[in-house]
């Protein structure tokens, strides 16, 4: 199924990977071709798997089958499992965003029994780890620019942008996600549409759109955090900015959205830190918004629990350890 692997991972190392840039080597333009009959018919035996394995004995594909299941147990046991070939340690595998398409599918899938769980797996594949770093450089930054590896040996940066763009591709089925039902999948809906790549204008427009009526605490400081993350990795700021200044500056907003505009206008400018800013800092965050946000997955990776406290620290003061312990990769 595919062709042979001929992948050698010392290209990584020496950096002439890009020799296979556009090949069928290349994930990212494996992912891109895979057909909407493929993916919306869950064809996984037209996926080239073997071509991204490098020797692993288990399928992911077998996984994504079992995962379809109407048992919840089965369900959670092949999910599990999938978790464990996508990534380990922050390493992202060759064959993990070839999954990527088929876990927004089981997402969107109002029967599946576990669909916040699908999500969560696309955001292990789409992002990179930043560690327990909540820094202005470091918060609400998807993905960092050169080259990493995974533990199989494939250019890791590959795999993430694959996801990304996958998360890109499959927008429409993720915004319709936005007015589901169940908050906690609204949340992770925000959290994946905030690491999409490429044409993403239309994606901020409608986070920004929704904050305005959605009803959850939780949900909306999400909306606000994802159209940060996601103007903070397109280079294009200006407006979410501005967006941001208006609603923590806004008395009339409640805590969960000026607190989060804050936090986000923080990363999307690299200037002094406003005394207004931190005025209003001061005025709102207390135990309960801290209930409301530190469940929050953005949050969560910086520290669970106290997410808010530990994340406000480092944006404000900086980092508290040595230079020497940040992400080398």
């Amino acid at each position: 199924m595919g062709e042979r692997l001929v992948w050698d991972w010392q290209r990584v190392l020496d950096g002439t990977y890009e020799v296979y840039a556009g090949t069928g080597l290349d994930v990212r333009t494996v992912v891109a071709g895979l057909g909407r009959e493929v993916l919306d018919g869950f064809r996984l035996d037209e996926v080239p798997w073997e071509r991204f394995r490098f020797g692993r004995e288990v399928s992911a594909g077998r996984c994504l089958a079992r995962a379809r299941s109407t048992d919840p147990e089965v369900v959670r046991l092949a999910l599990g499992e999938l978790a464990g070939l996508l990534s380990h340690q922050g390493s992202v595998h060759a064959a993990a965003p070839l999954c990527v398409p088929f876990l927004i599918r089981l997402g969107a899938d109002r029967a599946h029994p576990r669909r916040v769980n699908a999500l969560g797996l696309v955001t292990e594949v789409s992002r990179m780890q930043h560690w327990g770093w909540g820094t202005r450089e470091e918060f609400l930054r998807t993905a960092r620019e050169g080259t990493s590896w995974g533990i199989d040996g494939y250019a890791m940066h590959w795999a993430v942008e694959a996801a990304r763009r996958a998360v890109a591709a499959d927008a429409d089925l993720l915004l319709g996600l936005l007015d589901d039902p169940a908050p906690e999948l609204r949340v992770r809906a925000c959290n994946v549409l905030a690491t999409a790549l490429g044409d993403t204008g239309a994606i901020a427009a409608a986070l920004r759109a929704r904050s305005a009526v959605e009803p959850v605490p939780g949900v909306r400081a999400s909306l606000v955090l994802a159209a940060a993350e996601l103007a903070r990795s397109h280079s294009d700021p200006h407006t979410t900015a501005a967006w941001c200044d208006a609603l923590w500056s806004d008395p009339a907003r409640p805590a969960d959205v000026r607190v989060p505009a804050a936090m986000a206008r923080l990363c999307l400018d690299e200037g002094p830190v406003p005394e207004e800013l931190r005025a209003v800092l001061d005025a709102l965050v207390d135990d309960g918004l801290a209930r409301v946000l530190d469940d929050l997955p953005w949050l969560r990776h910086v520290r669970s629990p106290d997410g808010l406290a530990e994340t406000l620290n480092q944006l404000l003061n900086g980092p508290q350890v040595s230079a020497m312990l940040k992400p080398w990769f």
